[in-house]
Order: C-alpha cells, then structure tokens, then sequence
C-alpha cells in the first residue's frame, strides 16, 4: 500500500515539474514503480499513475526535441541556462511573453520602466506620446521637426557618446567586432571560431584600397522612434552611385520586435528628393541592429540631400527569432571582409548581416551580407556558410551586426 502511495505522489510531483522539463527523474521513477505496481495488481488507480508517469517523461522530451532537436545542448548567445532556455523556447512558441526569463526574473524591468517613461514624455502631442519620441541630429526633442543643435550642444559632443538624459543613451560609436564588440564571442568555445576561421581561408585577399571616404556624418537630420528603442550610433556615408543613412539601433521593449523605416531625402526647401524603406524581421530584447536607407544619386541630381527624415515604428515579428541559435564571425581581408556563419539548430536559418567599415571614427562603407550555403539562400541546419564583400574606400576598422530567423519555406 505504501509502494502505491509514494507512486502516486512521484507521479503527480513528476508530471507537475515536467511542465517546467525539470520533473522527468521523479516521472522515470514513478514510471517503474507504476509499472511494478500494475504487475502486481491491476486497478485504475496504479493505471492513472502509470499514465501520469508517462506523460511526465515524454513531456520533457518534447521540450528538449523543441529547442535542441536530436543534437547536444549548445551555448546560447541569450545567456540562458539549459533548462530556462527549453523554458523559454516552448512558452514563448505558445504565445506566453517569457522575457521576464531574460530579464532575471524581473530584475532590470524597474530600469527599464523608467526609460520608457521618461522617453514618453519627450513624444509630441501631435502624435501618440506613449508611442514615439523625436530626435534632432541625434539629439532628443520635445517639438516635431528639424532643430539644429546649439552651440553647446555640439561643444558637449552629444554625437559622439555622450549620454542623453532623456534616453540614457549617447551616439557614440558601438563597439568594434574585432573586440568586446557587436559579435559577442565571450560565450562560445573559441574551437568553434577556428571552424569559422577556416571557412574564411578560400577567399583572396583584396588589395587595400588608397581611397578616402567623405565626410558626411555631420548631415542634418530629424526622426521618430519607438519609445524603448534607443539610437546607439548615427551615420551617413555616399559613394559615386548612392548615399545612405545608418541608423545603429537597440531593442530595449522587454520584447522581440520586427522594426519598418522609412528615410526621406530633402533639399535645402524642405522639399522631397527621395525615399527609401527597410525592414528588420525580428530583434530580441537588448539586440543591437542596423536600419540602412539607400538613396540613389540619380534621384538626387549626382548629389546629396541638404538633410534626410527617417521613421522607424514597430511591431510583433512574423518569424521565430534564431539568433541565439547562430554563431556568426567577420574577418577583414584586405579591402575586403569575409563573413562565416554557423547554424547551430535543426531549422534552416536566415542570418541578415550588416558590416560597417570605419577609417577612424568616419563611416566610410556599409555593407548587407546575407550567408547561405551553396544553391539555397538560407543556412541548412549544422552547415558553415560564408560569403564576402567588398568595400569601395580605405579602413582601418569595421563592426558588424547581425539578426537570424526561422527560413520557413526555403527548399
């Protein structure tokens, strides 16, 4: 009698846990001691108890199979345990917002509120104020349109890093891929860099260009952002054939979002030259990521506008996120970079790459990569793909960005 009773507790406690993939050792017990049980006298209740058991070891299963598939656990780029990442992955596929994983079960969320807050009440009452707030030459703005920044504004280098007491959040440079920078490698074995780093040796190495970039990141601007996505850097560089806006963004919501731009050419009369869209499928919480406009120098009389607008809104993604899921490494050569990619999941991978190549502290190229392997334009599960770009003028530094999604569809 006393067997049954403990059979039926472990099961219940097993099953119980499992819900949290951490009940399947008491289940496994409750499942032979059920088994036991049921030889030695049937009933429904030894039956229930081996049910419950049951359940309570496939449920884990299914989890792991869900986040992991057939391969071992790998490090995560989220910083997520084993267990909390399964958690996280099989909630969030339901529809359950489990950032709060992320967030140390809360910790970070009080900050967090208060640069909303406090971004909120930057917004215009002409627009939604709990929505958006408006920038002007990077610098935060309480009126809609274009202000040109003041004398000691531009003497306290508001757009060269220092912070921002409406967002918290200077324009200074992010940090370079070749250090503590935009790729985080801190987390992962350096055996998989070596792979990537072998995937990088087929490519010839590209004579160093002699050219010099313009100077443009001076070029007026004025913008909207969604409250809770900070501007980290701001650029604008041209070449013979196009110039572009670079926005360096952050998601700071407590969500993943998809993130839509619109940049809008103007002359010296405010008057629409030109206008570019982009998109960003799906960034995490606390993801970094690039919003690129690219306006062509035909449109624009073979020059450059007297000031560009841009316009970023957000939304929910409509592809499952699979950075944490994607190791990604960028390796200068010569006026060159070559770009290696890991898919480390079961799922074909898209993997969206932005490189911005730097003489000093002037952005002088910016460059979408997009890995894949051969005769398919996504990364097949456990597959290395590289590619390579080329940029127009000299470098001495670059740093890269990257989103990855779910290839749902790609054959």
């Amino acid at each position: 009698m006393l067997v049954i009773v403990i059979t039926i507790v472990l099961s219940i406690i097993g099953l119980i846990l499992s819900l949290a993939f951490v009940g399947i050792m008491p289940s496994l017990i409750a499942l032979i001691l059920s088994i036991y049980c049921l030889i030695q006298k049937r009933s429904i209740t030894r039956a229930r108890a081996l049910a419950m058991s049951v359940v309570g070891v496939i449920l884990p299963v299914i989890m792991y199979l869900n986040s992991y598939g057939l391969s071992l656990p790998y490090p995560r780029t989220d910083g997520l345990s084993v267990v909390g990442g399964i958690i996280y992955d099989n909630y969030s596929n339901m529809g359950f917002d489990m950032e709060w994983l992320k967030n140390g079960l809360g910790k970070g969320n009080s900050e967090l509120a208060m640069v909303e807050e406090e971004l909120s009440d930057t917004a215009s009452g002409e627009a939604s104020s709990e929505d958006i707030y408006y920038v002007s030459d990077g610098v935060v703005t309480d009126s809609l349109g274009y202000k040109e920044k003041s004398d000691d504004e531009k003497s306290a280098g508001m757009a060269d890093g220092s912070a921002d007491d409406k967002t918290g959040q200077g324009l200074g440079t992010a940090q370079s891929s070749s250090g503590d920078g935009s790729l985080d490698t801190a987390q992962y074995n350096t055996e998989i860099f070596e792979k990537l780093e072998d995937a990088t040796e087929e490519y010839e190495e590209k004579p160093i260009s002699d050219k010099i970039g313009a100077s443009d990141d001076d070029m007026p601007s004025y913008g909207g952002l969604p409250v809770g996505t900070l501007i980290i850097a701001q650029y604008f560089r041209e070449d013979v054939h196009n110039c572009n806006p670079v926005l360096v963004l952050q998601n700071k919501t407590g969500k993943k979002c998809r993130y839509e731009a619109r940049f809008i050419a103007r002359d010296e009369d405010g008057e629409q030259l030109a206008e570019s869209d982009r998109c960003v499928e799906v960034v995490d919480n606390d993801g970094k990521f690039v919003l690129e406009g690219r306006f062509d120098k035909n449109e624009l009389g073979d020059n450059i506008p007297a000031m560009y607008e841009f316009s970023v809104s957000k939304r929910d993604p409509y592809e499952k996120n699979m950075a944490d899921d994607v190791v990604v490494y960028a390796k200068e050569n010569g006026n060159s970079v070559v770009l290696a990619a890991e898919n480390l999941s079961d799922k074909k991978v898209k993997v969206d790459a932005f490189v911005l190549f730097f003489d000093k502290e002037e952005l002088v190229d910016c460059i979408w990569l997009i890995p894949h392997n051969e005769g398919d334009v996504c990364i097949t599960p456990g597959s290395v793909a590289s590619i390579s770009g080329d940029a127009y003028y000299r470098f001495d530094r670059i740093e890269t960005y990257y989103t990855a999604y779910e290839a749902v569809g790609e054959q």
